[in-house]
């Protein structure tokens, strides 16, 4: 969509629909400016109106109604946004996706949006922006209709209206731009996890990797069994030998051209790729088999986050790390009670072959330590136990090294990507204990996604380490805000803030330390 911004009352500005979000309790006796003024447009009628069919601002409220050439827009509508008492940039971004969806199904091409006052004017900016992109997603191109309607009026123009008194800066425009970005890599992930099986397979993944890769202008490398059998990835091997689908082990690199940054240490984003997940010998339901192509929507945010890290530019490499295979029962599968070596030498027993994303993120995860990062952070659609304690959209979050962990938090709550802490207590770990092995793959049915992040933690070593498993909300159950049936692309905007506000504070860090004093010639320096 093309952006742009406009200058004086948003009730003057032509367009064919006229977008004003309201707090709840503003459509009373003193209305803000904008509402203010369409209804003085109106003849009060707007209001009067609205009130009739029980619209108060109220989250998740919207009211439509025609303006009838009282203004220049064509219809005006108002959005409900809650409590101000109660307000982040997530309500006004939701508020946004249902304004989005609103105007494709009225068929509008221009829409004029009326940026509500708010503490932070920027992070409001950035809401609307990602949540009119979010919100126009549509995944249709395997329906003959969505065909017939391609020519079908788009939304692709938006005119913003930013609160009285506020001047546009650069800013402005650059908050829009990286708006523009993240919400494109996220609907890209989208896509990757939306498409079915036969599409994306490990090949076809690796295939996207490549062609982002190259349109971001950064590294790629693509191995296949052979490179997997020479690091000794037994896990992952084990994993992939199900499956007539050859295994992809894929490696994205981000490096600064300044030559001093290039030898910061980097950070580490691994995300599992399964690209089926039939539950292999211990075979899934079919009930529950049937969304198992989204089982690798964790490499897809990370591959989603590379697209935008790549124009971030920080001053630090950014690695990603993917082992992609499907988990497929067939006479050459791994079993129950096999005993697997993993990279680092550790013996693994298999006592169930539907826990098989931690196995092929073990290898990965020990491979990516190798390269010495500063942190690692993987996202994974890792179990059902997280779903049962958080639910669809909340992603929860495991690690001991607070530093790492609030950082990811912070970064999640300034994206809108609700997260929470639990867990990796030492506590469950004999319900990994092995009588033949060094470790189970799998534990008792108690604490099912703590067993899986203390699995996890033994490939890590003493690298800060963040597991985030997004079973949940790697796919949305119903239509919300910016958000339709089908993948999220959760974990994108997390990831990018999380690089941007660590490459703001190094850059931070490095213009405030001060050089090393010069000794004065034949003399000494001072203390």
């Amino acid at each position: 969509m093309n952006y742009s911004f406009i200058s004086g009352e948003a009730a003057r500005a032509s367009g064919e629909l006229l977008v004003i979000p309201l707090f709840e309790g503003e459509t009373g006796d003193k209305p803000p400016a904008p509402l203010a003024g369409v209804d003085t447009a109106f003849e009060g009628r707007l209001l009067t109106a609205a009130t009739q069919e029980g619209f108060k601002g109220k989250g998740e409220q919207t009211f439509v109604m025609h303006a009838h050439g009282k203004l220049e827009a064509e219809r005006v509508l108002l959005l409900g946004l809650g409590s101000r008492n109660k307000y982040n940039p997530e309500v006004l971004r939701l508020a946004a996706g249902r304004a989005a969806k609103t105007a494709q199904r009225l068929k509008v091409r221009t829409l004029v949006f009326s940026v509500p006052e708010t503490q932070d004017a920027i992070a409001a900016l950035r809401a609307v922006v990602e949540g009119l992109e979010l919100g126009t997603y549509r995944f249709e191109r395997y329906k003959s209709s969505a065909k017939e309607e391609k020519n079908a009026p788009r939304l692709s123009t938006v005119r913003l209206a930013l609160p009285g008194g506020v001047e546009k800066t650069k800013e402005h425009d650059q908050a829009v731009a990286l708006a523009q970005r993240v919400a494109e890599a996220t609907n890209w992930a989208r896509d990757l996890v939306n498409e079915p099986p036969n599409v994306v397979n490990p090949e076809a993944l690796a295939r996207a990797a490549q062609e982002m890769a190259k349109e971001a202008g950064i590294k790629i490398t693509v191995g296949g069994r052979k490179e997997i059998e020479r690091l000794k990835m037994g896990m992952f091997l084990g994993v992939a030998q199900g499956s007539i689908n050859e295994p992809r082990l894929i490696h994205v690199e981000y490096t600064p051209k300044n030559a001093k940054h290039a030898k910061n240490a980097p950070v580490a984003l691994v995300g599992k790729a399964i690209t089926f997940d039939s539950g292999g010998l211990s075979l899934k339901p079919s009930d529950s088999m049937i969304e198992m192509k989204t089982d690798m929507a964790g490499s897809a945010a990370v591959l989603g986050a590379m697209r935008v890290i790549a124009t971030l530019k920080p001053p630090f490499p950014v690695h990603a790390f993917i082992g992609s295979c499907e988990n497929m029962p067939s006479g050459n599968s791994y079993r129950p009670g096999d005993i697997l070596t993993s990279r680092l030498g550790k013996t693994v027993e298999i006592t169930n072959t539907d826990a098989e994303g931690r196995l092929v993120l073990g290898d990965v995860m020990a491979w990516a330590i190798e390269h010495k990062p500063a942190v690692l952070i993987d996202l994974a659609t890792l179990t059902g136990a997280c779903v049962v304690a958080l639910g669809n959209y909340i992603v929860g979050a495991f690690g001991d090294h607070d530093g790492a962990m609030n950082d990811v938090l912070d970064a999640a709550r300034a994206a809108g990507e609700e997260m929470w802490r639990l867990p990796v207590s030492e506590l469950q770990k004999d319900a990994l204990r092995s009588d033949v092995a060094d470790m189970k793959n799998s534990g008792e049915r108690w604490g099912g996604s703590i067993n899986a992040a203390l699995f996890l933690k033994e490939f890590v070593g003493d690298t800060p380490w963040v597991h985030l498993d997004i079973a949940g909300p790697s796919v949305s159950p119903k239509e919300r805000g910016y958000l339709g049936k089908g993948g999220t692309g959760v974990g994108v905007r997390t990831l990018v803030e999380y690089v941007r506000r660590r490459a703001s504070q190094q850059e931070v860090s490095e213009a405030t330390e001060a050089p090393a004093s010069k000794p004065a010639r034949g003399g000494k320096a001072k203390a």
